[in-house]
């Protein structure tokens, strides 16, 4: 089927959604992130996802490309341009593209009518009959494929074919006869293109210097480097989808920094235990002996931690959870994002406890909360949760450059040393001697024979000494409620963005929800809907967040999960009334869109309980 076109057709520049429809293993990615980051290097901001499954091969996968020179880098909803590669999931895939878009197929083999719109612009380029044409080798044929669309959406969305040739070399650097061959069917493609169909598209991009110093990562490779100069040294951990890179990035960057230049030795220990339980339990044991350890996993990996996470909070022992979160409950989808671990974390393990729990939105903040993870842990003797996810964690995003003070000192925390100990400095392990719930501890080996390292994970009194006497519990569990109370002056602050007017409407969310929030909330001040809105940054929550939802009638609460669960903390934590926090859920695996949460609230503007405070329309 040839091009045709509609009256209707999308026309927009350096502003549109392009989405690739893959089979799982045809070789399509590095060629779909190529085109990615040609368009990074034009000067335009661009925010690509990778959606696949959770097998290796053969099973549908989609890569979408965000174009915003406006720098949004959530998911907007919907595509202009779908390239449909995949015969499996054509219909859906047909069906997405927006009224006026584009369809751009292999055309090798003739399709029916019936499976094409009307209302679409059919970009048809019989991609396997030029590459059987071409080339001769098999494999060749399959691989160039890819690339030969890539090079001929390059001619149709006017992405210079240089920029693409140089990330070719880039690629495939060393490898003269890959590069030559590369290069060869992203010319033919291009040509192709240029020759059957009017070049560029209505949708295109336009050289621009909207991308400035930021770099261009994953928020998984960011938090592994972020435990590096965090100060990280031990790592215990066992593999899980999405959390695995976290680790690798962290080897890779711990073979670059803490290999002693001069011996070749490793300052540092990474290893891979029989199960998530063992791995903890690795974390806890550096902690006591005074080393910065973590663990990276997912939510099954947290079920398993339970007991001994409970120890930790119990013998105040530092330690810091990366948790990359999925889709559950049980195997769930393992390859698929939620935000659906809040409340498995804040209490984990059985009895009353309560985690310290940090929220990052992207890349940046992966580096920058891993590395405070390790200085929160040590200051309040106790676990601390970076809550990631897949998306932020296996996407790459543009992030601010990250940036490190030399001069900046780890909080070690309350720690005795050894002139505190032979000043004959009185100690008892769990006793609360200025208020803040924190005890002093020692090191071992901070001393030659003075401080030993208590500790204890069952009752005990202030000095560390087993009691089931009433009292002495007690006082443990106010002690470290108070602990918790003082974390909330030192979780990072929320980030809080007011309406350009006064409203009585306010809305929250957190980590990669947070994106998409800052477009809807651009969405819905167009049609004269305007909230105040928060962003959570970490947890227990602060004055500030309290403060926040008592000075607004309705506070809705944006999240990516089925039960609501930071509205839960909300509610159990700050005993706010239900009725006021206006729920906002997304949980189908995909990352929350801005047209979600756009339509969601305005939506439940037309209920009765909010109608009153809905804009009038002129």
């Amino acid at each position: 089927m040839t091009a045709t076109q509609t009256l209707s057709a999308i026309a927009a520049t350096n502003d549109f959604v392009v989405k690739f429809a893959n089979v799982n293993g045809s070789g399509s990615a590095s060629a779909n992130e190529m085109l990615a980051r040609s368009i990074i290097r034009m000067g335009v901001p661009v925010s690509p996802r990778n959606i696949f499954p959770s097998n290796i091969q053969g099973m549908p996968t989609w890569y979408e490309v965000r174009v915003s020179e406006k720098g949004w880098l959530g998911r907007r909803g919907g595509c202009d341009m779908m390239v449909a590669m995949n015969p499996q999931t054509w219909d859906r895939d047909v069906a997405e593209i927006d009224a006026g878009g584009y369809l751009f197929h292999d055309s090798t083999r003739e399709l029916p009518r019936s499976k094409f719109r009307d209302d679409i612009n059919v970009i048809g380029i019989p991609l396997t009959a030029i590459c059987a044409r071409e080339f001769s080798d098999p494999g060749q044929r399959k691989l160039f494929k890819n690339i030969l669309y890539v090079g001929a959406l390059a001619a149709l969305l006017d992405i210079e074919l240089e920029v693409v040739e140089g990330l070719i070399a880039r690629q495939y650097r060393g490898k003269d006869k890959l590069i030559e061959g590369n290069r060869e069917a992203a010319r033919i493609g291009h040509a192709h293109a240029r020759e059957h169909f009017a070049c560029p598209l209505p949708i295109r991009v336009k050289r621009a210097d909207g991308v400035g110093d930021r770099v261009f990562i994953d928020g998984n490779s960011a938090a592994g480097l972020g435990a590096v100069y965090g100060g990280a040294t031990v790592c215990g951990w066992y593999p899980i989808t999405p959390s695995t890179s976290v680790v690798e990035a962290f080897t890779t960057y711990c073979r670059k920094y803490r290999t002693d230049p001069d011996s070749g030795a490793a300052n540092y220990a990474i290893v891979q235990a029989e199960d998530e339980l063992a791995s903890i339990g690795m974390v806890i044991g550096a902690g006591w002996n005074g080393a910065r350890a973590f663990t990276a996993t997912s939510g099954p990996g947290i079920s398993l931690m339970q007991e001994f996470l409970g120890l930790s909070y119990f013998a105040e022992i530092p330690s810091v959870v990366i948790d990359v979160q999925r889709g559950g409950p049980s195997t769930g989808m393992p390859t698929k994002t939620q935000q659906s671990d809040l409340l498995l974390c804040a209490y984990a393990s059985h009895g009353d406890t309560r985690h310290v729990l940090l929220f990052p939105e992207d890349p940046h903040e992966c580096f920058t909360m891993t590395a405070q993870a390790f200085d929160l842990a040590e200051r309040l003797q106790t676990p601390v949760f970076v809550m990631t996810d897949l998306d932020i964690g296996m996407n790459e995003r543009l992030s601010a450059p990250f940036a490190w003070d030399d001069a900046r000192s780890y909080d070690r925390g309350k720690v005795l040393s050894a002139a505190d100990l032979d000043a004959g400095k009185l100690f008892g392990r769990y006793e609360d001697v200025d208020g803040d719930g924190i005890p002093w501890r020692t090191l071992p080996g901070g001393h030659p024979s003075k401080g030993a390292f208590f500790t204890r994970g069952t009752s005990r009194n202030a000095k560390a000494t087993y009691s089931e006497d009433g009292r002495d519990y007690v006082y443990n569990m106010e002690r470290l409620r108070q602990k918790f109370e003082t974390a909330k002056s030192l979780v990072p602050a929320p980030e809080v963005t007011p309406a350009g007017q006064p409203t009585r409407l306010g809305v929250i969310s957190y980590g990669s929800t947070s994106p998409a929030m800052r477009e809807a909330l651009d969405l819905l001040g167009a049609e004269g809907l305007h909230l105040d809105a928060l962003r959570v940054r970490g947890f227990p929550f602060n004055a500030e967040v309290e403060a926040f939802v008592d000075a607004h009638d309705f506070v809705f609460v944006v999240e990516q999960n089925e039960s609501a669960q930071l509205r839960t903390l909300l509610v159990n934590e700050c005993e706010f009334d239900p009725k006021k926090l206006v729920k906002v859920l997304h949980y189908d695996g995909s990352p929350i869109t801005a047209r979600f949460i756009a339509g969601a609230i305005a939506e439940a503007m037309n209920t009765p309980r909010l109608r009153p405070l809905a804009p009038i329309k002129g």
